[in-house]
Parts: structure tokens; C-alpha cells; sequence
């Protein structure tokens, strides 16, 4: 496929985005203003054409209402599908737009993912295939030789720009995640697996902040902050599960996850401008990294 082609999938896919529902017509009277026309009408077959494979790429139906005779794109926001494809179009949308300002890219700064450089494709392979990937593994709280881990690879999670894959370890039986850079030699094994039906990979994290998992149950947390952070996190959602009331020169957020230190470290990284009201587990938890920072500073 050429890059070319691609870039007119995403044309279309963007545009059913930001209009919505489009007949014939109006479609036909964007393409020509788009930089892909030459100010040629969109020819029928190209049309459905791009329509079939736009299904068979990107998983997305561009369906048409009889009665009106309009087009869209079915359930672009509805399930995780549909949210990862989304992601994807984000990326290459921004890969496309990078690409056409190579002229200035002394002047653009990016965050370097080095976990999805050398092994994503290697577990992607695996879960595709259900075989189990073999590895040595260094966490960062680890000191000495890597660890061999075999692990059978059950789903893929992207956190704080860094590549995580959780699935069960086979030789302890148990479900774990693993940062994708702190592996070295990734094989994938001739065993296969088989994910059990009682698992959901959806439902693993819901109540997570991060990566952390602990099987402790979810609570309700209750934060206040100051106004300017309040609208920060309007743009970013600590958590799905994020619900505030406004009051005149300060918000309440309340939300419903695991306590995990990942958390505690994301209130903190805050400073002054949150303040945990609730539970007291959590406070607690605060007050005690705080201290300890504060004992750091003393010595």
C-alpha cells in the first residue's frame, strides 16, 4: 500500500469524524477541496472501493441510512475495538503531520518509547499466534542477573509511555505484567495457551490507576483542589471512573479504584494543589511518603 493511499483512508475516516452523517453530494464536495481530488469529482468505484478497505484495514463499517441516503462510520466510539482503532488513526494521523514538518524538526521535542522499538512486534506475534514468550527480565527493583520468565501473553497495555504485557507466568502459575523495556532476548516458544474464558482482560485494570494490579477492592477516593488544577484535570482524567462537584474557588473529585503506590505517586506529584479527603488508608498513605521525603531532606 502506498503512503499515499493510506493517507486518503485516513482522509475519509476523518471526515466522518468531524461531520458525521454525509451524503453522496457533500462527501463529493470535501473530496474535491481535499489535497487528494486535483478538483476531480470522488468516482463511485473509488468510493466504495476506499469503503472496502477501510473494513477490512481499520475494522470500521461506513454504513448507509436508506431513508436518508446518508453515510457514516458505525459505533466509532463504542467498544474497545473501536477505541484501539481510534488510538491507531490518532498516531498515524500525528506520524503523517510530523512527517510533512521535517523542516522544522530541530524545533520539535518528542518523548522516546524505547519498549515498542525493539519488541512490540515479537509480542504482538505471540498473542496473535497464542504461544508464550520466553525473556530475561530486569526490574527496576531487581539487582544482579536478569530473571528467565516464560509467560503466556494475554493482552497489551500502553501506560506513561511505556509498553506493557500482562498474561500468566507460567512456571509460578500466576498473573503478571511486564515492562516490555526492561526485556532482553525475546523468543516466542512453540507452546501454545489458551486464555481462560472466566478472564477479562477488560475488566483486569478498570480499577487501576496504572499498571499495579492488587486484588484488594476498590474504594472511593475523594480529592480536593485548587481551581487551577481542577481544570487540568477536566482535560485529563486521573481515572474513568472521575465525577467532580465545583465549588467557588475549589473542586471535589471523587473516583472508585485500587489504593496503589503508582497512585500515591501521581497525588503527589501534584504537590499542594491536591489534598486527599478520603479514605483515611489513603491519607495515611500520603502522610507517610511525605514524611519520609521530609526525613530525606533532614539527614
Amino acid at each position: 500500500m502506498s503512503k499515499n493511499t493510506f493517507n486518503r483512508y485516513l482522509w475519509f475516516i476523518e471526515t466522518f469524524r468531524r461531520h458525521g452523517r454525509l451524503t453522496r453530494q457533500q462527501l463529493n464536495e470535501l473530496w474535491r477541496e481535499s489535497p487528494y481530488s486535483e478538483g476531480e469529482d470522488l468516482p463511485r468505484r473509488t468510493f466504495y472501493a476506499y469503503r472496502n478497505d477501510i473494513a477490512e484495514i481499520f475494522g470500521l463499517n461506513i454504513e448507509c441510512n436508506q431513508s436518508t441516503y446518508e453515510y457514516y462510520i458505525s459505533d466509532l466510539n463504542g467498544t474497545h475495538h473501536h477505541r484501539m482503532t481510534d488510538w491507531m488513526l490518532s498516531t498515524a494521523s500525528m506520524s503523517n503531520v510530523l512527517a510533512e514538518a521535517s523542516q522544522i524538526a530541530d524545533r520539535v521535542f518528542l518523548e522516546d518509547v524505547p519498549s515498542a522499538r525493539l519488541y512490540l512486534s515479537a509480542v504482538i506475534s505471540a498473542m496473535k499466534g497464542q504461544r508464550a514468550l520466553r525473556f530475561n527480565y530486569s526490574p527496576f527493583s531487581r539487582t544482579g542477573a536478569p530473571k528467565p520468565v516464560e509467560v503466556e501473553p494475554y493482552f497489551l497495555k500502553i501506560f506513561r509511555q511505556r509498553w506493557y504485557v500482562t498474561g500468566r507466568n507460567v512456571r509460578e502459575k500466576a498473573i503478571k505484567t511486564y515492562a516490555l523495556d526492561r526485556m532482553t532476548d525475546v523468543t516466542i516458544s512453540d507452546t501454545t495457551f489458551t486464555i481462560p474464558a472466566n478472564f477479562n482482560a477488560e475488566a483486569y485494570f478498570n480499577d487501576s490507576f496504572g499498571v499495579i494490579f492488587t486484588k484488594a477492592p476498590a474504594r472511593k477516593v475523594t480529592i480536593r483542589t485548587d481551581a487551577r488544577m481542577a481544570k487540568y484535570l477536566r482535560a485529563l482524567p486521573l481515572h474513568h471512573s472521575q465525577s467532580e462537584m465545583i465549588h467557588d474557588d475549589y473542586s471535589i473529585f471523587t473516583y472508585r479504584l485500587r489504593l496503589t503506590p503508582d497512585f500515591v505517586g501521581e497525588l503527589l506529584s501534584h504537590g499542594p494543589s491536591i489534598t486527599v479527603l478520603a479514605p483515611l488508608e489513603l491519607r495515611a498513605m500520603m502522610v507517610e511518603s511525605l514524611t519520609q521525603s521530609l526525613e530525606n531532606y533532614k539527614k
